[in-house]
Parts: structure tokens; sequence; C-alpha cells
């Protein structure tokens, strides 16, 4: 089976580290980490994932603006994205959804949730 190319990107290291490790040990994906946004469009070139996990609140590129970046690009705006974020307002969940984000996930959250998202997106990409 092929494994399944996650880009994830959050500021915070010990967590995307922590999660990379986590879905690799599945060997189900292949994982890139990032801990900024900044210049998303051209790694997302690079590495051509099949889904990102994207944090929302980061210095520099916050998410939602990763994610409008990503809109106006004809290769990212085909990737499922799925929002990890400590912003648990429904106000903030609303402004995801509509920059396009398919699931939007509050931290913590466990490796095994975080994994039946990614298949449920990618069930429907």
């Amino acid at each position: 089976m092929k494994k399944r190319k996650v880009m994830l990107i959050d500021d915070e290291e010990d967590f995307i580290n922590m999660l990379k490790k986590n879905l690799e040990q599945t060997k189900r994906y292949e994982v890139l980490a990032l801990s900024s946004a900044k210049n998303i469009v051209s790694k997302v070139k690079d590495f051509n994932p099949d889904i990102i996990l994207l944090d929302l609140l980061m210095p520099e590129v916050g998410g939602i603006e990763a994610c409008q970046m990503l809109n106006e690009d004809p290769i990212g705006k085909r990737i499922p994205i799925i929002a990890l974020s400590a912003l648990d307002k429904d106000t903030d969940k609303l402004k995801a959804y509509k920059v396009g984000v398919v699931d939007y996930l509050t931290k913590p959250a466990q490796t095994e949730t975080i994994i039946k998202a990614i298949e449920k997106a990618l069930e429907f990409k």
C-alpha cells in the first residue's frame, strides 16, 4: 500500500515532532513537518501532499491566511485541509470552514482521532 503524504504545519515543535512520529509509526503516512506556513504554496508543490494538517494560530502566516493562499493555487486548492487548533469558538470554526477546511479538530487531539479525520477526508477527496 502506498503511503499517504501528510503535510503538518504547526509552530509548536514538540507537538509536530510527536505527531509526526506517531503518524509515521503506523507505516501508512509519509509526513513533512513544518513550523511555519510561510512559502506554503511552494512547499505544497515540492512535497505534493495528499492532505494538510494546519494550525490556525501561528506567527507570520496564520492558518486562515495559508488556506487563502492555497485556494488561489490550482494545486493547493485541491488538497483537503484539516485545522488543528486550540481555538474552540464557533466563530473560529466558521472562519476555517469558509476558507475550505474540511474538518476541524481542537487541540489536544488524540492521534487516533487525527488518523480517523485524515482517512475520512481522503475518502471524500
